[in-house]
């Protein structure tokens, strides 16, 4: 069952931050391991097991970003430690924002990511799992990587 299923919501590229806290709620009212002492122990650790994918689906669906890396792996386009290739011209880009760090790069940066963000805005928006195209999904794997290429940047300026 993909986290998806379990919280009973369409599969998106964002989730209603609204609707993910009232199903986390309710699943949780259902699942607890406190309403399960009572019970055997292949049910209390059934609980236990339904509680934690609670945990860790609520976390990835309240970060966008991680909402579209699950979403992206659960798609099949995404795998752990892939070398993903970004296109040069982005890569140029960047570099000449890397030269130069300093306090204004994180708004040059935090503009950037509203450029690329602009780009799969409306697949972002408007996914819908029935026709939501591979090639949109693909556009979608390049957006991720490339606001993950800057995140380490706005990193490095922090630290």
């Amino acid at each position: 069952m993909n986290y998806f299923e379990l919280f009973d919501i369409p599969v998106s590229a964002t989730v209603d931050k609204s609707v993910l806290a009232k199903k986390y709620f309710e699943l949780q009212k259902k699942y607890h391991p406190d309403f399960f002492v009572q019970e055997d122990e292949t049910a209390q650790q059934e609980a236990l097991e339904k509680t934690s994918e609670l945990n860790k689906a609520f976390k990835i669906f309240k970060d966008p970003d991680a909402t579209i890396q699950y979403l992206l792996k659960l798609k099949g386009l995404l795998q752990e430690e892939e070398k993903y290739p970004l296109p040069p011209e982005f890569l140029m880009e960047v570099m000449e924002l890397n030269e130069n760090l300093s306090e204004e790069s994180a708004v040059a940066i935090a503009d950037f990511e509203k450029d690329i963000y602009t780009e799969v805005s409306s697949i972002i928006k408007n996914y819908d799992d029935s026709t939501t195209s591979t090639a949109d999904l693909l556009k979608l794997k390049e957006y991720y990587y490339k606001k993950k290429y800057l995140q380490r940047i706005l990193d490095r300026i922090a630290g």
